[in-house]
């Protein structure tokens, strides 16, 4: 399985989107930002299904996401009409599992939508929390946080920072202590400088001055089926890079 926030699919597909996703061959690709409405690319992706939730605002958010196999149902949105504006959230159900992406808002600087972000984060956990109780959920995408310290290059610099307030880091930590893994951590607990996210500004990618906010959370329920979690650095056409997930389900 592959998450990518493509920071808008129209100029991604301009970056070679394409030619990536063909070299990945995920089973289950699933994309955030793609900041586009329907009909404004048309994809042609030989053996996929493709999903797509967009936002109702133009040019913003929005999720997709890709399929070989057919799930048993798809739905979109968490079922609050508060929450359900922006496209973020698209859910596939499968025999043994829920499969769902996920672009979490951004609190945005001086940390104007933190108390929206909030909100946002208690009705996430509450619906994923009523999935599990009919199967075992897989989410993925931008998550908008970097957890701890190891997950960001400049963590003293970034404390209050939108993405690494203790609010935002808490909400997560709710998250897994809810009887979910943060997949790359649990094979990889003291892995240092890999990250999913930089900086279009002062280079920071060259200078891989980046934060790992793109994330696989796995209920403990799979911990077992869990073979191996990846983030392809050297895949560009995004700010962020792509991340993985190996599993046998």
């Amino acid at each position: 399985m592959i998450s990518w926030n493509v920071n808008g699919l129209r100029a991604c597909v301009n970056k070679g989107f394409e030619e990536s996703f063909n070299s990945l061959s995920a089973d289950i690709f699933c994309l955030q930002e793609t900041k586009m409405q329907e009909g404004q690319l048309d994809l042609t992706l030989p053996g996929y299904t493709q999903y797509y939730n967009f936002a109702e605002k133009k040019g913003y958010s929005g999720t997709a996401m890709f399929v070989k196999d057919e799930p048993l149902s798809v739905s979109y949105g968490i079922g609050i009409e508060e929450h359900d504006h922006e496209g973020r959230v698209i859910t596939a159900e499968y025999q043994n599992f829920f499969m769902v992406t996920v672009y979490v808002p951004n609190s945005q600087d001086e940390l104007k939508r933190l108390s929206y972000r909030m909100e946002w984060e208690d009705a996430f956990l509450s619906y994923i929390l009523s999935l599990e109780k009919k199967k075992p959920v897989i989410y993925c995408g931008d998550l908008n946080v970097a957890h701890e310290e190891i997950d960001l290059k400049n963590p003293k610099t970034n404390h209050h920072n939108a993405g690494f307030t203790d609010e935002e880091r808490g909400k997560l930590s709710n998250v897994l202590s809810s009887g979910y893994i943060d997949s790359f951590r649990y094979f990889y607990p003291d892995k240092k400088d890999i990250y999913s996210w930089w900086s279009y500004r002062f280079h920071a990618r060259e200078k891989n001055a980046g934060w790992r906010i793109d994330y696989f959370i796995v209920s403990e329920k799979l911990k077992d089926n869990m073979k191996d979690a990846r983030i392809y650095t050297d895949i560009e056409g995004s700010d962020h890079c792509p991340v993985g997930l190996v599993i046998d389900i």
